[in-house]
């Protein structure tokens, strides 16, 4: 669809219950997503082949992709359950100020891998959007 003909922009917003969580903004999710990365490059390197890249815009983020599929294999064939949610933050923007570790645009991205994990959805009223 092309962006220039949504004529009505709306927002959605959702309850979801995160079920079981692979948290990047815990030291444990990083540790995960850091030895899939090793695994991942063990991988690539013994098949010859090079690892997926980000794009410099970082709006194609096709190594981080292929490193989160990683760990939701490895559990698979390990046997544990799977991922239902994974959360993380992205720090993006300009600093709010001079000097500021604070960012324009940043935010918090959840990933629902598991549907059921969503449990509604609602249209957000245009008079609360400020």
């Amino acid at each position: 669809m092309d962006p220039r003909s949504i004529r009505t922009p709306t927002v959605v917003g959702a309850v979801i219950d995160l079920g079981l969580c692979l948290d990047l903004t815990t030291s444990a999710g990083i540790q995960i997503v850091r030895d899939a990365y090793q695994n991942l490059v063990k991988i690539t390197t013994e098949a010859k082949s090079s690892l997926p890249r980000n794009r410099e815009d970082s709006l194609r983020r096709n190594l981080d992709c292929a490193v989160v599929n990683l760990v939701h294999e490895v559990r698979k064939n390990a046997g544990y359950p799977p991922i239902d949610t994974v959360r993380t933050v992205f720090t993006e923007g300009k600093p709010i100020y001079d000097g500021s570790g604070f960012l324009m645009k940043s935010h918090i991205q959840i990933c629902v891998c598991n549907p059921a994990c969503i449990k509604g959805v609602f249209r957000v009223r245009n008079e609360t959007l400020t």
